[in-house]
């Protein structure tokens, strides 16, 4: 059986068409290792083999750390009244002003770093079950692809919050040969479908994914346990496509009755801690930790040490670790007027001083050079990226309380993540009505979980884009100018042209 020439030719012509940082699907040269003595394809060799690939999976969100948080911060921040775009360039002015076309190099590099990790997840799900070695257990097998189904609902879940219609990629595309073509060429330019059946995969990923991930390990919360999944399911359930808020609330418990709960205090899930706390700020390298990892209210999060530290952190202010590192420009995500009024709104707010952090800079684009504001969650290398926590599934109760007409119900949980920040009860009238409780809960998920990449989902879950962001830029000062109103189209952003270009099976969102 011999490959023919077109395998060169067609990944010539993706590469020239698109420079992915990421194929698409799983290739031969990369996915593979070897043939057995039958000529059949061998993807994992052995168990080494197999724990290799799932250590690749553990690490694919520490190590995509643009694609996965810093332009998911982007548009969930700066596309939102909560951040201007803060570095004003080609690449995310566009999300600050609502002008953003499918040439914008963002969101290619999304959709491919996203592609991308589907088949690593897909090279797990369809081949640990062929492995012949014996000391791989049928156990280990079930965990393992479960894992891997957990993670592809995870991608799968930003990808359709973000272009609606995808593609389902849920095998492993083949060789190309001269027999396979016919069959094998059309999983390289997969078709979208619509979001619904992206919800449906999900769901049935994660539902599956439930029955052999291993439990919480309250020592480790780098790995897709059946608590990532529940959580999983809880944010799935509020979303239009399949929304049951009953479903929302019986996970919403289940992650409690899992362990999970509010870190006693607010600054404990993102503060720093120096060893040498007599060294000044302005020293360089001072040697910092993170103040906790794996807490009692993280649910995933990526860990960062010593040798391995989290790059990203220059691009959104000082890293206190390295206190005069790359800041000699503007960073991205720069909080905006609209959230600081929203956090000083009620003084004492302890949330505030862990999200903002004001610097003297260099530079006056957003606010003056001797009070500049900047992003402040992840504020050292070796802070955790935290990608779901407990918080965010727990206000997801309360708004299914919402809909199902518990005011007081709803009002109670928002006391919880008040009280923590040090304010008071809500007031009785915040539970008067659905609009009145409806309002105090968007305020309080926006400030509890503000710069996390959760505001603008917020923003589309509840139908509110267009009466928030039409009125955002007259009433806030330091935003440019808008380039188009938001409309019911804005709701989902424009595939990559050039993903288009490459693949005739996939059309263009309307609007763009």
């Amino acid at each position: 059986m011999k490959k023919i020439n077109i395998i060169s030719i067609i990944f010539a012509l993706l590469l020239a068409s698109c420079s992915l940082d990421y194929e698409p699907l799983d290739t031969y040269s990369d996915l593979t290792e070897g043939m057995s003595d039958d000529s059949v394809q061998v993807v994992f060799k052995d168990k080494a083999a197999v724990l290799s690939h799932r250590q690749t999976l553990t690490n694919l969100f520490k190590n995509g750390q643009e694609h996965w948080y810093l332009d998911m911060l982007l548009l969930a921040e700066s596309h939102s009244d909560n951040a201007y775009a803060g570095s004003p360039n080609a690449e995310t002015t566009p999300f600050e002003v609502n002008s953003i076309e499918g040439s914008n190099t963002n969101l290619r590099r999304d959709w491919n770093g996203h592609m991308g990790n589907i088949a690593q997840a897909n090279k797990m799900i369809n081949n640990v079950d062929l492995v012949t070695d014996a000391s791989l257990t049928a156990a280990e097998k079930a965990q393992f692809k479960a894992e891997a189904k957990i993670l592809r609902a995870m991608i799968y879940f930003d990808m359709v919050r973000i272009w609606g219609n995808v593609p389902l990629v849920i095998t492993s595309a083949g060789d190309i040969t001269s027999e396979t073509i016919k069959d094998v060429y059309p999983a390289y330019f997969p078709p979208q479908v619509d979001a619904l059946t992206i919800y449906q995969q999900i769901e049935e990923d994660l539902l599956e994914g439930l029955q052999s991930a291993p439990v919480n390990d309250p020592t480790d919360k780098t790995k897709f346990t059946k608590s990532v999944a529940r959580a999983l399911l809880a944010k799935m359930y509020a979303e239009k496509p399949l929304r049951d808020y009953d479903k929302v609330i019986q996970y919403a418990d289940e992650l409690a009755a899992d362990g999970f709960a509010l870190e006693t205090e607010y600054r404990s899930l993102f503060d720093v801690v120096l060893t040498d706390p007599n060294s000044p700020p302005s020293q360089e390298n001072r040697a910092i930790e993170a103040k906790t990892r794996n807490s009692v209210e993280s649910i995933y999060e990526a860990q960062f040490f010593p040798g391995n530290a989290n790059w990203v952190t220059w691009m959104f202010g000082r890293p206190l670790d390295d206190w005069n590192f790359y800041f000699t420009w503007l960073k991205w995500i720069t909080p905006s007027r609209d959230l600081i009024k929203a956090f000083t709104s009620e003084p004492g707010d302890k949330r505030y001083e862990q999200t903002v952090v004001f610097y003297q800079t260099d530079w006056s684009v957003y606010y003056p050079a001797d009070h500049y504001a900047f992003m402040y969650k992840t504020r050292s290398a070796y802070n955790s990226i935290i990608k779901m926590r407990y918080a965010d599934i727990l206000l997801l109760k309360a708004e299914a309380l919402i809909a199902k007409g518990d005011y007081s119900g709803a009002a109670q949980i928002i006391n919880q993540t008040r009280r923590r920040a040090g304010l008071s009860d809500l007031p009785t009238s915040a539970s008067a009505s659905r609009e009145s409780i409806l309002a105090a809960y968007l305020k309080e998920r926006r400030l509890e979980l503000a710069l996390e990449g959760h505001r603008w989902f917020d923003l589309v879950r509840l139908d509110k884009v267009e009466e928030v962001m039409n009125a955002v830029y007259a009433k806030d000062e330091g935003r440019p100018a808008q380039a188009y109103p938001f409309t019911s189209l804005s709701y989902i952003l424009p595939i990559p042209q050039d993903v288009i270009d490459q693949n005739p099976n996939l059309v263009q969102n309307p609007g763009y």
